[in-house]
């Protein structure tokens, strides 16, 4: 076995051919695991073939990420079978080198010491000094790959993952144990202090600077298109304006900004119980903030143009809602309960509280005539739909199935061009009217992409087979895969 050659050989192609963004799994990386395997190795008294196996599987361990992310395992084997032969590896020394690769695969499996060893190498940085550093070059090219959706959402992973992760060899046990389990107490150490129950982090700048641009966003729209007009919206800001055109045709004269304070204030309180001191916290300075932008801000009169008004009020209302939303609080009372529901239920937040838009635009109707009540169900609309732009963004996700008789194209350009993970199902094809007898094996192919993609896919699929089957169907909420993964290399 030509080890050494072997390993100047992978290592210049990974260093040429590895995406760039990479952070973690980078040369750098393969050669501090082959450092380790050999350091174990001393320690656990391998020598010989058994070392020279356990340095050529670390050297290519990581070699499938040349092709792709998840599932880089097998790649790696297969660039091990492809090269090692021409350095006068046998078939069954190149089998051993796939074993231990393999059993690196999360959950780690080994099989022998050999694979033992390489699992602790590949893991090492998770009991040094230095985890805090290793980790977030994973967390980055995780997230740039997709597989990880927010800071939060690693943090969640990594407790999980070091509270479950265990050393092999003795030697690692006795090196690396014990910092594991402060890094593990650390990172819990972290949450504890800075996640609350919402999922998001103590009051931010970017969380003020988001709430100020919504509020002054949403205090445009009142001002600007709805007051003036004698129109409303949904929720607690329709039930605000609707107390307060009623109010204006009596003697009780109130300012709009002390009507809206006060019809949030229950569901503020209703915040505390259900959701967190904190929220609820938040919520209320960003509604006193629209009541102070109300009355001391000099909005002007945008148009009196009914159609105008209808649209573009509930625009800006709606960016103005969905900003404060991201910022983790609401400016409307009644998000409160969307939020608190929109993560544990398949309703939309305008599901949620269409009772009782309903029975506003009822009232409304009722006592300000029909077109009034219709036109403000038409800046309902354009609130809601600018809302959920806004809070999940204009990449929504979109399911295709793809049923073809060059299946295996179309899968392979999928995950090479497009970037995007596939699943496929077996099935059968063919049973047409008056040929139902024939029929074929076939391979059903989903995958999952933001709707901004759909056209770039269907001419992929049209360029391989026009007469592919193809259908999308929309997916309320994604996570995890490589949904999110960019086509970098």
């Amino acid at each position: 076995m030509q080890f050494e050659k072997a390993k100047q050989f992978i290592l210049d192609k990974m260093a040429a051919e590895l995406p760039a963004y990479l952070t973690y799994h980078s040369v750098k990386h393969t050669k501090d695991v082959l450092q380790y395997a050999k350091d174990l190795a001393e320690s656990e008294k391998i020598t010989g073939d058994d070392m020279t196996i356990l340095l050529t599987a670390a050297a290519y361990h990581d070699a499938g990420f040349l092709e792709t992310y998840e599932g880089h395992e097998e790649i790696s084997c297969g660039v091990a079978e492809t090269f090692l032969p021409e350095f006068g590896y046998t078939d069954e020394e190149v089998k051993k080198v796939c074993d231990a690769i393999m059993a690196t695969r999360i959950p780690q499996e080994p099989i022998n010491k050999i694979s033992e060893i390489l699992c602790d190498a590949d893991l090492y940085y998770l009991g040094t000094n230095n985890y805090t550093t290793g980790a977030e070059g994973l967390y980055q090219e995780m997230y740039i790959a997709g597989l990880m959706k927010s800071r939060e959402e690693w943090v969640h992973h990594q407790i999980k993952f070091l509270h479950a992760h265990h050393y092999f060899t003795p030697t690692a046990q006795q090196r690396l144990s014990a910092n594991q389990h402060q890094n593990l107490m650390a990172l819990q150490d972290q949450t504890l202090s800075h996640k609350s129950v919402t999922g998001h982090k103590d009051f931010y700048f970017s969380d003020l600077i988001l709430i100020i641009i919504g509020v002054m966003t949403a205090g445009f729209s009142l001002k600007g298109f709805l007051v003036p007009n004698d129109f409303f919206d949904g929720g607690v800001t329709g039930i605000s304006l609707l107390i307060h055109e009623i109010l204006m045709h009596t003697s009780y004269k109130i300012n709009l900004a002390y009507i809206i304070v006060i019809a949030n204030l229950p569901f503020i309180i209703m915040g505390i119980y259900s959701i967190n001191k904190r929220f609820a916290a938040k919520t209320f300075f960003c509604i006193v903030m629209l009541g102070l932008c109300l009355l001391y801000v000099p909005y002007p009169v945008i148009t009196s143009d009914k159609l105008l008004v209808s649209i573009f009020g509930g625009f800006f209302l709606g960016v103005g809602i969905g900003l404060t939303m991201r910022a983790g609080c609401a400016v409307d009372g009644i998000e409160v309960l969307a939020l608190y529901t929109w993560r544990r239920t398949s309703f939309t937040i305008s599901e949620i509280i269409l009772a009782l838009n309903i029975i506003i635009f009822a009232i409304a109707a009722s006592h300000f005539g029909l077109p009034v009540a219709l036109y403000s169900m038409l800046t309902y609309f354009t609130a809601t739909k600018t809302v959920d732009y806004v809070v999940e963004g204009i990449e929504a996700y979109t399911g295709v199935t793809i049923i073809s008789g060059k299946s295996e194209i179309i899968k392979e350009r999928l995950v090479n061009e497009l970037g995007r993970g596939i699943t496929v199902y077996k099935g059968e094809r063919g049973f047409l009217p008056g040929k139902f007898e024939i029929h074929s094996e076939v391979d059903i192919i989903f995958t999952v992409i933001t709707r901004l993609e759909l056209r770039k896919l269907k001419n992929l699929v049209n360029d391989v087979d026009p007469n592919a089957f193809v259908f999308a169907s929309t997916i309320k909420e994604a996570s995890g895969g490589i949904i999110k993964r960019r086509h970098i290399h």
